[in-house]
């Protein structure tokens, strides 16, 4: 299954308010359980994990009774999970979880267990969970069915979710809007490589019952593809931000081209930048706006977001990374007009490694899109040393997710818009062609310059020429405007760039960064 295919309904679910299914009963009466409790705990599932590896792959793709695999659309929205039957539903914990039915795109059985005590038991299919289409049920169905994902919701609203783990690798979680958008992965594998990308799959979730006064909750997933196995370990604290602290152990099978560690997959289909696909009636289309990367020598990185006209790759070579993540900067609503799926709250989800990562990349994928419900954006750290199979791989980190990346304050001022057009001077003929970038500095120290500071902006190309230049206040925004044409050379080629603003010596904004393609020859109209 491809990434369009896997994400067209969990991005439609997320941005239309489809009433997604849900979990399995444990409320005030116990769910059914399947065989005897096992003991459990993280070292367990590793062992699991690095025995699995050892083994051939086996795929569970499709492994479902024919009438799942045959629902319409139509059916598959209609089932929905009954709340009460919510897991530990009238018990008194902050947290309770819903299930995710099989069918439709999701096709790969998920195991559910609850652990308490140290003891997991897995959770039993039970028809009674749901409601249908018509209320009809679909048939008789094996206690041993298992589930397509789950979601979880908070004590502060338990009729809105605050993540969900479904399909693949794939999992999602919300800041204080409420509001999903974007999506993280387990694993990325060979994405954007001609061989075609491996989607790896959680094959199993073991969520540990909360205590009652816990304000966190731990859930612990198995990963299994043809090229690797890991275990997991998943903390989640909420807030007004979502902060995640995964912890996985990793164990090839094989050697992998191009590993993504903590990939980030996102919807970008129009904007101030790129206005390729502009047939909507909406003046901007995006989960994310942009690629954020605080480097290991502590350079701060913007790169903004595109809809290419063909698949392209950046990537970005660094040592000891700081963090990175794509990032909804833009949070005006004029600047969407969207009163249904309101693309102004979309969170933003900032990458920080738990430990040194060494050399590397952050790597990010552009892919072409139409249409909105597609997700064309990925962005992963690759590491510079491939690993061995045959031996385990530890890494940590932490995902925050949120409307305000608290967690990744900025110093130094950040770009709040890029805009690009014909270039040249008006009431000028115009005999060659130039391509003018217009981009917005505010924060830092911007607002406390005074009238007679000589601010600059420093610009560096790959090829071509930089013409009319400037940095000048802009008072709207209580930052500074940054403003030139590129001459391209006869190439049609991408030209990178690198823009900052700077009083002397002093960095005063983050390093705009920005990959453009020119027409060919035959099209550069002036």
């Amino acid at each position: 299954m491809d990434r369009r295919s896997l994400l067209k309904l969990a991005a439609l679910m997320g941005a239309y308010g489809v009433v997604a299914p849900a979990l399995w009963r444990v409320g005030e009466a116990q769910g059914r359980l399947l065989g005897d409790a096992q003991a459990f705990d993280y070292a367990w599932l590793k062992g699991v994990a690095r025995d699995l590896a050892t083994r051939p792959f086996q795929s569970l793709q499709g492994d479902l009774p024919p009438r799942l695999k045959t629902l319409s659309w139509d059916e598959y929205q209609a089932i929905t999970f009954r709340p009460e039957a919510s897991l530990w539903r009238g018990q008194d914990r902050a947290f309770q979880a819903q299930l995710f039915h099989l069918g439709l795109y999701f096709q790969t059985p998920v195991r559910i267990y609850e652990v308490e005590d140290g003891l997991a038991r897995e959770l039993a299919y039970d028809p009674d969970y749901f409601r249908y289409h018509g209320d009809e049920p679909l048939g008789t169905l094996p206690d041993d069915l298992g589930y397509a994902g789950f979601r979880l919701s908070f004590h502060t609203d338990f009729k809105r979710d605050l993540a969900a783990f479904l399909g693949a690798s794939y999992f999602r979680a919300v800041g204080e809007s409420m509001q999903y958008g974007l999506s993280a992965r387990g694993l990325a594998i060979d994405t954007a490589m001609a061989e075609g990308e491996e989607f790896p799959n959680f094959t199993g979730f073991w969520l540990e019952k909360p205590s009652r006064d816990a304000g966190h909750l731990t859930v612990y997933a198995l990963l299994d593809s043809a090229s690797i196995t890991g275990a997991y370990v998943f903390d989640l604290f909420p807030g007004r931000n979502m902060v995640m602290a995964v912890s996985a152990a990793l164990y090839p099978r094989k050697p992998i081209a191009r590993l993504g560690i903590a990939p980030l997959t996102s919807m970008y289909q129009v904007g101030e930048n790129d206005r390729r696909m502009d047939h909507d009636w909406r003046p901007e289309i995006h989960d994310s706006d942009g690629l954020a990367i605080w480097s290991g020598t502590g350079e701060r990185i913007w790169r903004p977001l595109q809809n290419p006209q063909t698949v392209r790759v950046n990537t970005f070579l660094d040592n000891h990374p700081k963090g990175f993540g794509l990032v909804q900067r833009d949070r005006n609503f004029a600047n969407y007009q969207d009163d249904g799926v309101f693309y102004n709250r979309r969170p933003s989800v900032w990458v920080e490694p738990g430990e040194n990562w060494g050399k590397g990349a952050v790597m990010l994928v552009e892919i072409p899109t139409r249409d909105e419900t597609f997700d064309n954006i990925v962005a992963f750290w690759r590491p510079d040393q491939p690993l061995v199979p045959g031996q385990e791989h530890l890494l940590s980190y932490r995902l925050t997710w949120g409307e305000v990346l608290t967690d990744s304050p900025y110093e130094l001022a950040t770009t709040q818009a890029t805009r690009t057009g014909l270039g040249g001077v008006v009431g000028k003929e115009r005999t060659y062609f130039s391509w003018r970038f217009v981009i917005d500095f505010a924060g830092g120290v911007l607002a406390m310059l005074g009238p007679d500071a000589k601010v600059v902006p420093v610009i560096t190309v790959s090829r071509g020429t930089v013409e009319i230049t400037s940095a000048r206040p802009l008072s709207a925004i209580q930052g500074c405007r940054a403003m030139f044409d590129l001459v391209p050379d006869d190439s049609d080629e991408p030209i990178d760039m690198r823009v900052y603003l700077a009083l002397g010596s002093q960095p005063l904004t983050e390093t705009w960064v920005y990959q453009y393609t020119p027409p060919p020859l035959a099209e550069r109209a002036v």
